[in-house]
């Protein structure tokens, strides 16, 4: 029981550690986001500007 509890704590702490660095860039891809898409959109309406000439 000692044993399971020691891995599954370990566990834990090494799933916290490297979860720090993943937010850290879902935070840098969420605060360009909204540039991205509007670059997405006016991306997509060229392209049926370009479709329907």
């Amino acid at each position: 029981m000692k044993k399971s509890l020691t891995f599954i704590m370990l566990l834990f702490v090494v799933l916290m550690a490297s979860g720090c660095e993943t937010w850290r860039g879902v935070k840098k891809d969420t605060s360009n986001g909204a540039e991205w898409s509007k670059d997405k959109v006016n991306d997509g309406a060229k392209y049926i500007e370009k479709k329907t000439e």
